[in-house]
């Protein structure tokens, strides 16, 4: 595993902003981390890249100890923060030949040359940090925290102050590399989660309350399945009821319906059975399926 941990705990006097928490992320996986305001994230991603010890419990980065063998395991780490934190008076060239020579990077001409190229900077590679607008201030960040290559990635908003052209490229950056590294995204655009993760863990008042791959993430919190149907003819809902393991019947409009079944029924062959021995014509069916943003709310209310 590239990143492993074990029961960890992180107090503040006798807050526990972290509460015994355990989870792995795997070499060429993007994993979401998720929780509201307040839920122990950055702490939690702090204590991973080693710039706050853990209160107790263990992680493990590349096999490295973050305690124990805190050089080693930074080496194996690019940490995008929060708040980017820049050098602003230095041009981006120079800063990125700074942060190259910190990590001996080694061909650091080729490789920032790389960078900039893959983050978008080309045009703005000759301008002083100070001058770039906050988009481009985390592509310069993201630039950073790849040039060494590391083999994991820890990224926290990274598509911050991004026009919405640019978000869809640091997403695709980010899939790309999730093939062939370790990436932990914490974000609160839970669409960025469904677009870009594989798996997701969401964190609540210090505690894990998920951990799951996406499709599966939506589909631990629901109660019942949703069925919307829609006819040219109008239909009384007593007979939609009447269809097998429908449990409740709403109406949504003229001729549309949504049909209440159990958790893990899937009732559209009866429906459409229905509309067939009916003589009805059918204008739309589906099941309704959670998105990443329902779950959370649900699990963090």
């Amino acid at each position: 595993m590239s990143v492993k941990v074990t029961q960890l705990v992180k107090t503040y006097g006798s807050q526990h902003a972290v509460d015994s928490i355990s989870f792995e992320a795997r070499k060429g996986e993007v994993l979401g981390f998720l929780g509201p305001n307040g839920a122990g994230k950055t702490t939690t991603m702090k204590v991973v890249t080693g710039y706050l010890p853990p209160s107790s419990g263990e992680v493990e980065v590349c096999g490295f100890n973050v305690v124990s063998n805190p050089m080693d395991s930074r080496a194996c780490i690019g940490y995008l923060p929060e708040h980017n934190p820049l050098y602003k008076e230095m041009f981006v060239k120079e800063y990125l030949a700074f942060t190259a020579g910190l990590h001996n990077v080694k061909n650091p001409v080729k490789k920032i040359a790389e960078m900039i190229d893959r983050t978008g900077l080309s045009s703005h590679a000759q301008k002083r940090i100070g001058e770039l607008s906050k988009g481009y201030r985390q592509r310069v960040g993201l630039a950073q925290a790849m040039l060494h290559d590391p083999q994991v990635l820890i990224l926290d908003e990274p598509t911050s102050g991004l026009d919405p052209n640019q978000i869809v490229e640091i997403r695709q950056l980010i899939k790309e590399l999730g093939k062939e590294k370790t990436v932990i995204l914490s974000t609160h655009i839970l669409r960025e989660v469904e677009a870009v993760c594989d798996r997701a863990i969401i964190i609540n008042k210090g505690k894990l309350v998920a951990d799951a791959p996406i499709e599966e993430l939506k589909q631990q919190v629901v109660g019942q399945s949703i069925v919307t149907v829609e006819f040219v003819e109008s239909v009384d809902k007593s007979r939609l009821a009447a269809i097998d393991k429908v449990k409740a019947v709403k109406k949504l409009d003229k001729n549309r319906w949504q049909l209440e079944s159990g958790a893990g029924d899937d009732i559209r062959a009866q429906v459409f059975q229905f509309a067939v021995t009916q003589k009805l014509t059918l204008l739309e069916l589906h099941k309704e399926v959670l998105s990443v943003e329902d779950v959370f709310q649900q699990l963090t209310k």
